[in-house]
């Protein structure tokens, strides 16, 4: 019998490059394995289709994740134009087929109606909650629910590649947008129809796959390499404004007084003490005062500095 593994307690944001295949808790299950972590969380689902960037958020972290499943996000998406499947992407069966006669000037045109606000509607094969079950429970099922629409924020669509029927963009967006039902209407838009044949998530917020690693890159490490991967907690609010403190008032701050301030309002900031890395938690700035809104404890406080 093998010996339990020795948790402890770890504060920080792994940026993980998600595998094919896996489920986001999968990913963080494993991950938390290899760090032997008390507690973790990941910071917003990645279907088992989609790869790439993946924050998994341990101990102090975890109370900042929110910031993450509310960033924009970034996508570098592969549409297969010509096919449209049940699921509107590839693990589907085709249910319809239609010749592919479009140039590159016409999928321009068709990605510019689709950048800035618009209304989707939820696929059926999404984790997205009915009555307390995800939709794809009731679609395995053969039950189609009513799905109403709501505004998403597609910011930007780029072209990377055109070599038909392939059709490779990248979508910057706000959160809770489907690429899925996105590849699906611009196949519409073109007349020829069109699934989503791969998906890899390159960004989220001020966080870039290119700080990502593999869970076999990983699995390779030693404990001290892997642990040394751990980004600080405020790595997830790094585009938010910064308010520091000296210490008299970082520990008023701390037990959750408010304070007045010259600053201007803002919805969002991170607050730190007078130390350079002593970061105590987020806040918002309302009528001239700072309010605080997630707060580290002092042990916390003292575990990230060390």
């Amino acid at each position: 019998m093998q010996p339990r593994q020795v948790r402890r307690a770890l504060h920080g944001v792994l940026l993980l490059d998600k595998p094919l295949g896996w489920t986001s808790n999968d990913a963080l299950q494993k991950a938390k394995g290899l760090l032997r972590a008390l507690k973790g969380g990941h910071t917003g689902t990645l279907d088992p289709l989609a790869t790439g960037l993946l924050p998994l958020c341990f101990g102090a972290a975890t109370k900042f994740s929110q910031a993450s499943l509310d960033a924009d996000k970034r996508y570098r998406a592969t549409l297969h134009l010509g096919q449209r499947t049940s699921t509107a992407d590839r693990e589907g069966e085709v249910i319809e087929q239609r010749e592919v006669h479009v140039d590159l000037a016409a999928i321009e045109r068709a990605c510019q109606r689709f950048q800035g606000t618009i209304d989707q509607r939820p696929p059926m094969h999404s984790a997205l909650k009915h009555q307390g079950r995800a939709l794809y429970e009731y679609a395995r099922d053969g039950i189609e629910v009513e799905r109403p629409t709501r505004p998403v924020q597609i910011h930007r669509i780029d072209i990377v590649d055109w070599q038909c029927p392939l059709l490779v963009i990248d979508v910057i967006c706000s959160k809770g947008t489907y690429i899925r039902t996105l590849a699906e209407d611009i196949g519409q838009a073109l007349g020829c129809g069109a699934h989503l044949a791969a998906l890899r998530r390159t960004g989220s917020g001020p966080l870039d796959l290119t700080q990502a690693v593999t869970i076999e890159q990983l699995g390779a490490m030693d404990e001290a390499a892997r642990e040394a991967r751990l980004l600080p907690a405020d790595v997830l609010l790094s585009n938010w404004p910064e308010v520091r403190l000296p210490d008299d008032e970082a520990g008023r701050f701390l037990s959750g007084l408010r304070r007045r301030t010259a600053l201007a309002d803002a919805p969002a900031v991170r607050v730190y003490g007078p130390q350079p890395r002593a970061f105590l938690g987020s806040a918002h700035i309302s009528g001239g005062e700072l309010i605080a809104d997630r707060l580290l404890s002092p042990p916390e406080v003292q575990a990230l500095l060390a």
